[in-house]
């Protein structure tokens, strides 16, 4: 699902970010990216969503090369992406089933098909009686699975996370993680950017030597050098 092949990415100003990694991620994985900050856990996923392109090396996302990809082409592959990020990122003046609906609207879904899907992805992330709420009726980790429901919405087959749990109290962390581990489950992919060792405790345990690790809960060693 996911290759970095020998990918360095360097900034103008700030300098390396990444240097000479290689690890791949398999279809179906559920694994972590891990390190201190500026260990290079968010340009890894900014690489794999193509915000960023390698300085040298390639990236490999189900089958696309940063090599070969037009600039046009990048929405295709996005389409096939869920992505969540720590501060939710929810719009304030809309309920939760409206912002899930909107991810659906600009994709160009249905109109009939939307109020369906919207309440199944409510049902499963645990919030079916939390649709008509706004996001501030909300606490931080039913936003959060709001935002996770919000990026599954289109069925991507890969779930990437950046640092979901980092607002969140331990508890509520480990809530929202359970809600990944159910859709690693039935197959997505999920990647997730973390600084808190307690969770790939428990969720993860694949290592990659260097700077930022990678762990999936399968206890296997790829070599590289993040």
């Amino acid at each position: 699902m996911i290759r970095f092949s020998h990918v360095t990415k360097e900034y103008p100003r700030t300098g390396v970010a990444l240097q000479n990694a290689s690890f791949q991620v398999a279809k179906g994985e559920f694994a972590f990216l891990t390190g201190p900050s500026g260990a290079g856990k968010s340009t890894i996923l900014k690489l794999v969503y193509m915000e960023e392109r390698p300085t040298s090396g390639e990236v490999r996302v189900g089958g696309m090369r940063s090599t070969e990809m037009k600039r046009r082409e990048i929405p295709k592959l996005r389409r096939r992406l869920g992505i969540v990020f720590q501060d939710f990122r929810l719009l304030e003046d809309r309920t939760a089933e409206q912002n899930i609906a909107f991810a659906l609207e600009v994709t160009g879904t249905p109109r009939d098909a939307i109020p369906g899907k919207v309440g199944r992805l409510l049902t499963q992330v645990g919030l079916a009686s939390k649709g008509t709420s706004f996001p501030r009726e909300l606490s931080g980790g039913e936003q959060q699975r709001v935002a996770i429901a919000r990026a599954l919405v289109n069925d991507p087959v890969l779930l990437i996370a950046d640092e979901p749990t980092g607002n969140l109290d331990p508890g509520l962390a480990i809530e929202v993680m359970k809600v990944f581990k159910r859709f690693q489950e039935v197959g997505v992919t999920v990647v997730i950017a973390s600084h808190d060792p307690h969770l790939v405790e428990q969720f993860g345990q694949r290592s990659v030597p260097g700077q930022c690790d990678v762990h999936d809960r399968n206890r296997r060693h790829v070599s590289g050098n993040l």
